[in-house]
C-alpha cells in the first residue's frame, strides 16, 4: 500500500478488519506516520485548531497489524513487481509485491510563473499551515516595527490564489484572523489590511452552484476580501505580485492554492494516464498490469453516475475514502478468487466554512447558508475524522477559540529558515521508468 491519505488509511483499515491473520502480509509505504484531515488546514492556518489536532496517528489502534515502512515511494516498476522505497534514514530499497495499491496523492499544481515558486506559499502540507500562520503574524509585527508607510503596507496586504474550496476557505480564515488580531496593535491602522483572492475562473467554487457560489462571494466582499475572477498572477516576486491585468500588489505574501496534480510517482511507471492521472477501469485496477490497484487524488477512477463515458471522479476526500474501500474489497476478492465489483458513488454534498457564523453548504443537494451550514460544514468534518481522539481534539478546539478566541502567538520554529513552495513537496525527488528499472535490475545502487 502506498499513500496514508484519506484512500490508503481506509483501504488498509477495511483490510485490516476482513483479512485474516494469515491470509496475507500489509506493507503501508508512508514517510509520516499520520493521516492527515486535509480539509481542515485553513483552520489550522488560522489558529482555530491546533496541528496535532488533524494528524491522525497510524499507530494507536491496538490491534493495527500493518507494516508501516517510513519512507517515500520513489518509483515503480511494474513488470517486475518491486516498489522502490527511500526512507526516511535516506536508505534506497526495494520492496517486492504480490500485489499493490497506489494511493500517492497529489502535489500542489503551478505554473510555468516567474518567481512562484521562490516566493509563493502553498497549502497542501502541516508544516505549510503552521508556517503560514507563523508568517502572517509576523507580518503584523513587522508592520507594527516598521515606520515607513510604504513596507507598512506592503506587510498589511495578502494574497491568496485559488477560487476553489482551499483557497476560499484559506482567505476567509486567515482574513477573521486578521481582522481579529490588528485589535492588539494600537498602532496600525485596521484600513490598511487588505486580503486579495484571485482566480483564473470565471466563477467561485462553480461546484455549488450559481445561488451558493454568489452567497459564498457576497459574504468574502462583505467581509472586505477583494475577489477578482479571471485574474492570476503573471509574476510573483518578494515584495510585490503582478497580476495579469496588469495591477501590481505590493506585498510579502503569497499564498498558491491553485489546484493539484497527481504524485510524481505515477510517471515513473510507465503506464497510460489520463490528464497526468493513472488510468483505472471501474474496479479500480490497472488494465493490462497484474495485481495493480490504483484510487484516489493520482488515479482517473471513472464517474459511473455521471452516465457519461470518460467522466472521471474529482480529486476530493470524500471519493478518495470510498474508493479505499472498494479497493479493499477488490483486493480480498482477488485473493479468494471472486468476482471485483466496479465504484458507484452517491455525492453527500459539499460544504464549505468561511469561519465564525459563516458558511455555505449543500448537503444531499438542500441549499443552506449562514449557522445551519455552519453547523452542517462541521457535523460534517467531525463525524468524518477517524479517531474518537481526534473528535475530542477537534471539539475542544472548535469550544475554545468560540469562548477564549485566539492568542496570536506565533512559534518561530522556522522563523530563519525560507520556506515556500519549492521547500515542502519534494517533487525532484522520483525516478524516471529507466531508473527505476535499473535500480531492480540491479545495474545502479541509487536514482
Amino acid at each position: 500500500m502506498v499513500g496514508a491519505g484519506f484512500a490508503g488509511v481506509e483501504c488498509v483499515r477495511r483490510l485490516e478488519r476482513k483479512l485474516a491473520p494469515d491470509e496475507a502480509d500489509v506493507t503501508l509505504v508512508t514517510p509520516l506516520s499520520y493521516q492527515l484531515y486535509l480539509p481542515l488546514l485553513p483552520q489550522v492556518a488560522s489558529g482555530v485548531l491546533t496541528p496535532q489536532s488533524i494528524a491522525l496517528s497510524l499507530r494507536r489502534s491496538r490491534r493495527y497489524r500493518t507494516r508501516i515502512l517510513p519512507g517515500g515511494a520513489i518509483g515503480v516498476d511494474l513488470e517486475a513487481k518491486v516498489c522502490v522505497v527511500r526512507t526516511i534514514t535516506d536508505k534506497i530499497v526495494n520492496e517486492p509485491y504480490d500485489y499493490i495499491v497506489l494511493a500517492p496523492g497529489s502535489v500542489t499544481r503551478t505554473f510555468d510563473i516567474p518567481g512562484l515558486t521562490e516566493h509563493a506559499f502553498g497549502m497542501k502540507t502541516l508544516a505549510e499551515a503552521a508556517y503560514i500562520r507563523d508568517h502572517v503574524i509576523s507580518q503584523l509585527d513587522l508592520a507594527d516595527a516598521s515606520d515607513d508607510p510604504a513596507e507598512r503596507a506592503a506587510r498589511l496586504q495578502f494574497v491568496v490564489v485559488g477560487g476553489g474550496y482551499a483557497g476560499t476557505e484559506t482567505a476567509a480564515c486567515l482574513q477573521r484572523l486578521t481582522h481579529a488580531a490588528v485589535r492588539r496593535y494600537p498602532r496600525l491602522d485596521p484600513g490598511l489590511i487588505r486580503w486579495h483572492l484571485i482566480d483564473i475562473a470565471p466563477k467561485l467554487m462553480p461546484e455549488l452552484g450559481e445561488k451558493l457560489g454568489r452567497s459564498a462571494q457576497q459574504i468574502l466582499r462583505r467581509r472586505g476580501i477583494d475577489v477578482s475572477l479571471g485574474v492570476s498572477i503573471e509574476k510573483a516576486g518578494a515584495e510585490e505580485v503582478t497580476f495579469t491585468d496588469g495591477r501590481v500588489v505590493p506585498t510579502h505574501t503569497l499564498i498558491w492554492t491553485a489546484g493539484v496534480v497527481a504524485s510524481p510517482l505515477i510517471a515513473t511507471l510507465g503506464a497510460e494516464t489520463v490528464r497526468g492521472r493513472l488510468l483505472v477501469d471501474p474496479e479500480l485496477t490497472v488494465p493490462g498490469k497484474d495485481g495493480v490497484f490504483a484510487l484516489g487524488d493520482s488515479a482517473a477512477v471513472p464517474d459511473l453516475a455521471k452516465g457519461h463515458e470518460g467522466a472521471v471522479c474529482p480529486p476530493t476526500a470524500q471519493h478518495a475514502s470510498r474508493q479505499g474501500k472498494r479497493v479493499a474489497e477488490n483486493v480480498i476478492a482477488t485473493l479468494r478468487g471472486e468476482p471485483l465489483q466496479p465504484y458507484h458513488h452517491r455525492d453527500l454534498g459539499l460544504v464549505v466554512d468561511l469561519g465564525g457564523k459563516d458558511a455555505v453548504s449543500k448537503p444531499l443537494g438542500v441549499e443552506l447558508r449562514g449557522v445551519p451550514a455552519q453547523a452542517v460544514a462541521r457535523g460534517y468534518h467531525w463525524s468524518a475524522l477517524r479517531t474518537g481522539v481526534a473528535k475530542a481534539r477537534v471539539m475542544t478546539n472548535w469550544t475554545l477559540n468560540a469562548l477564549a478566541g485566539d492568542d496570536f502567538v506565533r512559534t518561530g520554529f522556522q522563523a530563519r529558515k525560507p520556506a515556500r513552495l519549492k521547500d515542502f513537496e519534494f517533487t525532484d525527488s522520483y525516478m524516471t521508468p529507466e531508473q527505476v528499472r535499473a535500480r531492480v535490475e540491479g545495474r545502479v545502487n541509487s536514482p
